[in-house]
């Protein structure tokens, strides 16, 4: 839609075209476009997602180089500079680099909180803090908020693992790694069809009867959405022989669709969309089940709870951050193109 809009005849008749096309787009975005003598990247007015700019020095020179989290500028041996600022478009060529607005930067950004729950990598810096600190944070609060009697703490492989780790040390239990990840499958959630989901969790985790039978055991996770992995671990957990199952999942419930970039578009696709957190338990088949308030959540963050984007947990979108009134957008899609007729 994007490439479309920017080559109409009247976009390019602009003295900007990659501006005034920004200017149209209301919703989140991280782009890099790349033109024969040129890279642009630009980042939307609210900061939904994060966009870096980081550097290569090498004989003398300077290379400039674009990603969406600080990790893959370590993985090319570049140096991370700064964040593409929100509003901002970076245009790199053979003179260097330059930078100029699009738009002015919203004065309530809306950076997404599920990039540090589960997106971004441990390793990268995501919204100015780095994302494994702040998981273990999560986890720390979730031990404040629901502590338990039990035997260990354990991780769900992998992004559960950071956060086990805070909740860990903040409880006092010991930690021990029961469920051995198969490195070769990839994320489950977003799997097209249930079936696929579900066939797929018993092939990424292994659990180890040795350590979790007669146990009671608490298991970190970082979220739950449609259910269908969690409950499939549960049951395998069960199986072993775990003689209690305590969750713990380090973010609020998701109640409702994100529109900015996640792949779960419809409230009939979450599983706490209409299920109280009794339900819940009773269908994942745990013991006791408890997840990290919202306020517990935004008091790990570094920027105010304003700041960033709950939607998912709350219903409340923002799409312009100068009218917040406006209200949710419609489940239908997840980027709004106004384009005079």
């Amino acid at each position: 839609m994007l490439v479309h809009l920017l080559a109409s005849p009247a976009q390019q008749a602009q003295t900007d075209p990659i501006a005034a096309t920004l200017r149209r787009l209301q919703g989140a975005f991280s782009l890099v476009l790349l033109f024969p003598d040129r890279i642009e990247a630009a980042r939307d007015p609210w900061g939904w997602r994060p966009l870096v700019l980081g550097k290569i020095e090498e004989d003398g020179k300077t290379y400039y180089v674009v990603a969406s989290e600080t990790v893959a500028l370590h993985v090319v041996g570049a140096t991370f500079l700064r964040e593409v600022e929100p509003g901002e478009i970076i245009t790199i060529n053979s003179k260097g680099m330059s930078s100029r607005r699009f738009t002015d930067r919203s004065s309530q950004p809306a950076h997404c909180a599920f990039e540090h729950v589960y997106f971004a990598s441990p390793a990268s810096q995501i919204f100015g803090q780095n994302v494994q600190r702040v998981r273990e944070l999560l986890g720390e609060a979730l031990s404040r908020e629901a502590p338990v009697d039990a035997d260990f703490v354990m991780p769900m492989p992998d992004s559960g693992r950071s956060a086990a780790n805070g909740y860990a040390r903040a409880s006092g239990l010991p930690y021990r790694e029961g469920i051995v990840p198969n490195r070769y499958v990839g994320r489950t959630f977003i799997k097209p069809t249930q079936e696929a989901r579900r066939a797929a969790v018993r092939l990424k985790l292994n659990v180890v009867e040795e350590i979790v039978r007669g146990q009671r055991v608490v298991v970190v996770d970082d979220s739950v959405v449609r259910g269908t992995t969690t409950r499939e671990k549960m049951i395998q957990i069960r199986e072993a022989g775990a003689k209690e199952i305590h969750l713990r999942i380090s973010c609020p419930p998701i109640r409702h669709p994100c529109h900015f970039g996640v792949d779960f578009a419809t409230r009939d696709q979450l599983i706490a969309a209409e299920r109280s957190v009794e339900d819940i338990r009773e269908f994942l088949g745990v013991d006791s089940l408890h997840y990290l308030s919202l306020e517990g959540m935004l008091g790990c963050m570094q920027h105010k709870s304003e700041h960033y984007c709950s939607a998912c947990w709350t219903g409340e979108y923002r799409l312009d951050p100068d009218k917040p009134e406006t209200g949710p957008i419609s489940e239908a899609g997840q980027l709004k193109i106004f384009v005079e007729k």
